[in-house]
């Protein structure tokens, strides 16, 4: 006779029967989306689409929703930048081919203005050059021999360049001046000759030199009458009463789109002790003429 189960107490509701233990669920799969998918449905949506495993979520189309749920809102939506284009008339009317007419016109006229700024710059045959021409070595061609009675020593080395170019043709020298049984240079001579092939330089130059002892203080400004178009004498002279001073000159000429500079520069504390550098009045007068020669070489 088999033993009846013990009685349940009267505070306890009965014991219902147990369900199967259920396996442990999977974690969900990383995908290559690497944002939030604003579609996926809150979990146990009966609507959820599952997703690929390695694929970025598809949201979804405009107009579209999940039954049941507000429609998602793209967090990366921006404003649009322009009006709304109209659409075009049905079977491909005058209103579609207008709008599309008028994108390629405005293509058009810009690029044709672009083309017009670089074409109205001028070219290397309107460009007034005077016949001057750069040469690749100006240490070669330019004059300067009104230097070599106190500078008797030639330089061996002297630095040139050069510049070739549609726009602007360059030539540059600079020479180390030696009086007799110096080591080092007593001062420097500098040379540059520069062909403007596109635009006039005449109002930056005036601007420029005819105003150096504005923006420069402490230099003399003096025009020079009969080198090319318009020249200018600049000078400094700091050795008066001073152990450390320099002289400085520049002659600066414009001759049409040709400009052209020569610069002397001597200090004291690089010159022979017994004895001064050249006073900037003789100075002047061999810029001057050595100027016009060079001038005269590279017109041809």
């Amino acid at each position: 006779m088999s033993t009846p189960p013990p009685p349940q107490p009267a505070d306890q509701p009965p014991q219902q029967p147990q369900p199967p233990a259920q396996q442990p669920a999977v974690p969900p799969q990383p995908t290559a989306y690497p944002y939030p998918n604003p579609a996926s449905p809150p979990p146990g949506n009966p609507y959820a689409q599952p997703t690929l495993v390695g694929q970025p979520a598809v949201p979804p189309q405009p107009g579209q929703g999940v039954p049941g749920y507000p429609p998602p809102v793209n967090p990366y939506a921006q404003a649009p930048q322009f009006g709304p284009v109209p659409p075009p008339a049905a079977g491909g009317g005058g209103a579609g081919k207008a709008v599309l007419w008028a994108v390629v016109g405005a293509v058009v006229a810009s690029a044709a203005w672009a083309g017009g700024v670089l074409l109205l710059g001028g070219t290397g045959d309107s460009a007034d050059l005077r016949g001057y021409a750069a040469p690749a070595d100006l240490c070669s061609d330019a004059d300067y021999s009104s230097f070599k009675d106190e500078y008797t020593e030639n330089d061996s080395s002297p630095a040139h360049t050069s510049l070739k170019d549609p726009v602007l043709d360059e030539g540059y020298c600079s020479v180390s001046l030696k009086k007799s049984g110096s080591s080092y240079a007593d001062a420097y001579l500098s040379m540059q000759l520069d062909l403007h092939r596109k635009t006039d330089p005449g109002p930056e130059f005036t601007a420029t030199w005819k105003n150096y002892g504005d923006s420069h203080k402490g230099y003399d400004v003096d025009p020079v009458t009969g080198i090319g178009d318009e020249a200018y004498l600049v000078s400094q002279d700091t050795t008066s009463g001073s152990s450390s001073g320099s002289r400085y000159a520049t002659l600066a000429v414009r001759d049409g789109w040709a400009t052209y500079s020569m610069s002397y520069s001597a200090y004291l504390s690089s010159y022979d002790k017994d004895k001064d550098p050249p006073a900037l009045a003789d100075v002047s007068d061999w810029l001057k003429t050595d100027t016009r020669a060079t001038l005269a070489k590279l017109k041809g």
